[in-house]
Order: C-alpha cells, then sequence, then structure tokens
C-alpha cells in the first residue's frame, strides 16, 4: 500500500473516530440532567406506603436523576402523627426544598397547605380527591400541586363485591374506620348504597385512637355473639397503621372472620385479598409528574393520574377459614399467595 493510500485510510479512521464521538457526547447530554442539584422532600404518612417511595426514587434514576449528585431526598416517615405531618412539611418549607412528595391523604392536604404562597409544587400520591381541597379539578387541579389520585370510593365498593364472593356465608360486614378521615364519607355513601341493594348489614364502630380501637373489639369479643361475620377495612389511616392493623387482625383470627384488606401488606398479614393500586407503580407515575415539573412545566397544569389497581389473594387463609376462591376470581387476581 503506497504512502497516499495510508494517510487517506488514516484519515478516514480519524473521521470515523472523531464522528463516534460526537455522537456518544451527544446521547450523554440528551440523557443527562442539568447541573442543578434538585432536593426532594418526602412525606410517607404510614409505614405501610413506604413502596411508593422506593419507586419513585428508581424512576427518578431512570429518568436521569443520580442520587446525591443532581438529586438529594429528604425521606420522612410517620404513622399517622397529623402533628408529625406539620412538623415535617414546614422542616421542608423552611429548607426551601424544589418538591414535595406527599402521601396518602393528610399528609398531601397539609402539605399543599403549608406551600401555598411559596414556589414549591407538591406531588401527591395515593390520595383522594374526595371531600378535600386537593385539586380543582382532575384535568386542571390548579395551584401549585397535581399528583396520582386513590379513586378509594370506587375501591372500596370493589373490595366489598369481592369480599361477597369469597364469603357468601357473611351477612353482616364490619366496618370500623376514623369518621374524620377527609374521604371516608364518599366511600361510606357508597358504600352503604351497595350493602343495601345486596341485602347486607353494615355493623359500623367509629374510633379516632389506636386504644379505641382496642376498646371498641374488647367489648365485642366477650358479646355471646360478636355481631359481624367478615370485616372489611376502610380507606384511612388509622386502622392500617402498625399498631391497629395488628388489634384488628388478631380479633379477625381469634373469631375466625374473614378480612377484606385495603393495602397490599394486608393480605400478607391475615386479610384474605388486597385490592389497591401497588405502590411501585404509583411511585413511578408521581415520578413521571414530578420530571415534568422539574422540565418547567406547571405542577397545577398536569393532569391528575389514576393507577390500576391489583388483586392480590391469600389462598391459605382462604382455605384455613373454609373458602374458595371461584375461577372468576382466581383469573384476574394479579398474585395468588398460596
Amino acid at each position: 500500500m503506497n504512502l497516499s493510500k495510508l494517510v487517506k485510510l488514516g484519515q478516514h479512521i480519524m473521521f470515523l473516530t472523531l464522528t463516534v464521538l460526537v455522537i456518544v457526547f451527544l446521547f450523554s447530554c440528551s440523557n443527562t440532567k442539568p447541573s442543578k442539584v434538585y432536593r426532594v422532600g418526602i412525606l410517607c404518612g404510614i409505614e405501610g406506603f413506604s413502596n411508593i417511595a422506593e419507586g419513585f426514587k428508581a424512576k427518578m434514576t431512570k429518568l436521569g436523576y443520580i442520587e446525591g449528585k443532581s438529586i438529594v431526598y429528604d425521606l420522612q416517615k410517620l404513622n399517622a402523627e397529623p402533628i408529625g405531618e406539620k412538623r415535617v412539611v414546614k422542616k421542608f418549607v423552611d429548607d426551601k426544598v424544589d418538591l414535595i412528595l406527599a402521601f396518602p391523604t393528610e399528609p398531601a392536604v397539609t402539605a399543599k397547605a403549608f406551600t401555598l404562597g411559596t414556589d414549591i409544587p407538591v406531588v401527591f400520591a395515593m390520595s383522594g380527591i374526595e371531600g378535600n381541597n386537593l385539586v380543582n379539578r382532575v384535568d386542571y387541579p390548579g395551584k401549585n400541586i397535581t399528583g396520582v389520585r386513590y379513586p378509594e370510593p370506587e375501591l372500596t365498593v370493589k373490595r366489598f363485591e369481592i369480599l361477597r364472593e369469597l364469603a357468601p356465608h357473611a351477612k353482616r360486614i364490619y366496618i370500623i374506620y376514623d369518621p374524620d378521615y377527609p374521604i371516608a364519607p364518599y366511600a361510606l355513601e357508597q358504600l352503604r348504597a351497595a350493602a343495601t341493594s345486596s341485602g347486607i348489614t353494615l355493623v359500623e364502630d367509629t374510633v379516632r385512637s389506636v386504644q379505641k380501637i382496642q376498646v371498641v373489639l374488647s367489648k365485642r369479643a366477650v358479646l355471646s355473639d360478636i355481631g359481624v361475620d367478615a370485616i372489611l377495612i376502610m380507606p384511612e389511616i388509622l386502622t392500617q397503621s402498625p399498631d391497629a392493623w395488628a388489634i384488628i387482625s388478631n380479633f379477625a383470627t381469634e373469631h375466625k372472620l374473614p378480612i377484606g384488606g385495603s393495602a397490599a401488606f394486608e393480605a400478607d398479614s391475615g386479610a384474605i385479598f388486597s385490592y389497591i393500586p401497588d405502590l411501585i407503580e404509583v411511585g413511578e407515575m408521581s415520578a413521571i409528574l414530578v420530571d415534568k415539573i422539574f422540565n418547567g412545566t406547571s405542577a397545577g397544569s398536569i393532569m391528575v393520574v389514576t393507577p390500576h389497581s391489583h388483586l392480590r389473594l391469600n389462598n391459605k387463609v382462604i382455605q384455613k377459614l373454609d373458602l374458595k376462591a371461584n375461577e372468576g376470581l382466581l383469573s384476574i387476581a394479579d398474585e395468588i399467595i398460596r
């Protein structure tokens, strides 16, 4: 090969090398977030929903936000502590975080209230939008907020229907709940209508503390007829806190009562099923909203999104209670615990 051909070959190789380097550089730039370090305050109001934070952070990483480099998280976990919610949100505001992710409903309501008048956007997750001022409309939430909705009134009726399919003998269904929880009245309205049309009696006890739950159930436990055939968990924080859930599930075990669960962890620890959006997926959906905000879209102009719900059947508990899941339920279950 003569000298001129070698020179041309060398030039060609150099050109290809530079082209590849430019492409790699441009690709790298397109997948790298700005040098700004975002600070996100995460308020988890109940330990059972903490997987939302895991899904959120994992999705943020996939979107190009690297923890410790381009984004910093301040994750605060509470357990149904209203005073704690205010303390944590105030801390986030004082720290001038770039955004607050809050869940479920009450922490989100607190976050919105404490950030009004600031430039801090709020993204809620697993939060009911009934009975509060979280959003103006689903398609245009307004002000500084958007999020992932918890469609609880519809889910409560669906859980009622699933419980009836699994425990057709249950004619008296027990609900114990905090009447002050914002979305409880809306869920109850639809549940009562469904129960009436089905000929089912709802046995209701209202409570406002874990101690009261213990008192109410202890009184019921000593009756010759406890007056209930099954339990349906309602959509509020108190009865799903660790201490309260332990009391309720122990009561159900002692009296061989099926529990229709709400949160996914309940199907792992005593309930015959749970029906709820997947928390990891909810966190991922929240991250997509946050990314839009960080890229310049006003939070209040981003449509609220509603997640798909997942059915988990605990076949071990179902069989232990001499119940049976029909083929219809088995075919639509996202997971069967055997």
